[in-house]
């Protein structure tokens, strides 16, 4: 259960299929936590479907592009009719566009790229934090976790300026909404990840991740159970107390 004191939530990961998301859907499982995944990979979705959940949690994934308003809706109507109003919702989808495994400065970024990049990494939080709210609001209960990244801290050294403009935005639009929904007994709250072990993270030369692994003081790249450790504190009841908040989940390499 998300708290001792209340029945499972309904919770919507996005990117929820693989990596970071999909241990975060593993937590929140683990908790009791009746789950939407929302992801664009069709063979993800597939694995997802197929995972043994443990008793006591539900899964339904669904293949939704989270830069439109209109799948949006039709999200949160699946999951309002599998598993009642949603409680808590994970923005963590995300894009990261390079070529050649490399970034591509931002003087050669056509302007298409970084309105794609904006569109699903922050407006879709926008969406679909705006969009849950009523159900939270009725509630007097919610908790939405925005997962940004250390780029947003330190600027993108390895993706491009549109990644790092789009998580630095999400922290800004974490705490406008916490002040927004605080009064309703809404969390709104982000984290921001180091070099975690992902397929993202892996799909560049290997000598990049040595680069960050000399600069952690933990000694290790994370994991994405690394993450979802931390997102299932703040989607639980504990951290109600907890708002407006950037934690910074990377093993030392970044001290705020």
């Amino acid at each position: 259960m998300v708290g001792t004191n209340t029945a499972p939530r309904c919770a919507v990961v996005t990117g929820g299929a693989r990596g970071i998301g999909a241990a975060i859907v593993r937590e929140l499982g683990a908790r009791g936590v009746h789950v939407v995944v929302v992801d664009v990979d069709d063979q993800a979705l597939k694995a997802c479907e197929a995972e043994e959940r443990p008793a006591g949690s539900s899964v339904r994934c669904v293949k939704a592009d989270v830069s439109q308003e209109a799948d949006w809706r039709r999200v949160l109507e699946l999951a309002r009719s599998a598993f009642g109003p949603v409680g808590v919702l994970v923005n963590n989808a995300g894009i990261s566009p390079k070529r050649d495994g490399k970034k591509i400065p931002a003087s050669e970024m056509p302007l298409e790229e970084w309105h794609q990049v904006l569109a699903v990494n922050l407006t879709g939080a926008f969406i679909g934090s705006k969009l849950v709210f009523p159900d939270m609001r009725d509630m007097g209960w919610g908790r939405i976790v925005n997962i940004a990244s250390q780029a947003a801290r330190t600027g993108a050294r390895v993706a491009g300026v549109h990644y790092g403009a789009s998580k630095a935005g999400l922290l800004g639009l974490t705490r406008t909404l916490a002040y927004e929904y605080g009064p309703y007994g809404v969390t709104v709250n982000a984290v921001t990840p180091g070099r975690i072990l992902t397929p993202m993270a892996l799909g560049v030369d290997d000598h990049v991740n040595q680069t960050f692994l000399a600069d952690i003081p933990i000694g290790r790249l994370g994991t994405p159970e690394d993450m979802a450790s931390v997102v299932g504190f703040l989607a639980s009841d504990e951290a109600g107390f907890v708002t407006g908040a950037t934690i910074d989940a990377n093993g030392g390499s970044y001290m705020g």
